[in-house]
C-alpha cells in the first residue's frame, strides 16, 4: 500500500490520497461508537437532529466520537457519555457489537456498535451546547410504523438504524420466545 497523502486539512477534517482513491479522515478523534438502546420497558431510544450536509432532520441511534474530549477515553466509556448527553439514559448491561465501515468509499472510519440494555432515563438529555437533539422512546412493537411515519413526514432515517433494530431482535428472542411460553 503506498503512503496517504494530505491534500487538504480543517480543524475536523483531512481529505487525503492513497493509490489514487481520495477520502476523508476525522482529526482529533480515535473512533466513533453507536449505541442500540433499548429500556427496561420494551422500547427503543432513538435521537433526532438537524444535519447540514443533508439540510434535514435525521433519525438515529444515540452515537458520537471517541477521544474527542478524552484522549485515553475508551469506546465503551464514550458509549455510556453519548448515551447520557443525548438521551438521559444510563444502562447497568452493555454489549459490544460488532464494527462496521460507515461509507466506506468516501471515509476510513469506523463505527463500533454497543447494545445497552434496560435502559433508563435519569437526566433531561438533548445533547451539549452545540447539539439540538429531539430524544424519541418508541415502543419496539410499534417502531417500524412510527419509523415510515416520520419518513412520510420528511425525516431521513439512519440506515444503521435497521442494523441496530435487526440486533437488538436477535438479543431479545430468547426472552420473547421464553415469555411466550410462560
Amino acid at each position: 500500500m503506498k503512503p496517504t497523502r494530505v491534500l487538504y486539512q480543517s480543524r475536523f477534517l483531512r481529505l487525503v490520497e492513497r493509490d489514487g482513491w481520495e477520502f476523508v479522515q476525522r482529526i482529533s478523534t480515535t473512533g466513533v461508537v453507536c449505541i442500540v438502546a433499548h429500556t427496561e420497558r420494551q422500547q427503543v431510544v432513538l435521537v433526532e437532529q438537524f444535519r447540514p450536509p443533508v439540510a434535514a432532520p435525521i433519525i438515529e441511534w444515540p452515537a458520537g466520537l471517541v477521544g474527542d474530549r478524552q484522549v485515553e477515553e475508551t469506546p465503551l466509556e464514550a458509549a455510556r457519555r453519548e448515551l447520557l448527553e443525548e438521551t438521559g439514559h444510563v444502562s447497568d448491561h452493555w454489549e459490544r457489537l460488532f464494527v462496521a465501515a460507515s461509507s466506506a468509499g468516501l471515509t476510513d472510519e469506523c463505527i463500533e456498535f454497543y447494545l445497552a440494555l434496560n435502559c433508563r432515563r435519569v437526566a433531561q438529555g438533548g445533547g451539549d451546547a452545540s447539539e439540538s437533539i429531539t430524544v424519541h422512546t418508541i415502543d419496539r412493537s410499534v417502531v417500524d410504523d412510527w419509523l415510515r411515519q416520520r419518513a412520510a413526514a420528511g425525516a431521513l432515517l439512519d440506515a444503521r438504524i435497521y442494523a441496530g433494530l435487526y440486533w437488538l431482535d436477535r438479543r431479545m428472542e430468547p426472552q420473547t420466545s421464553a415469555r411466550r411460553r410462560g
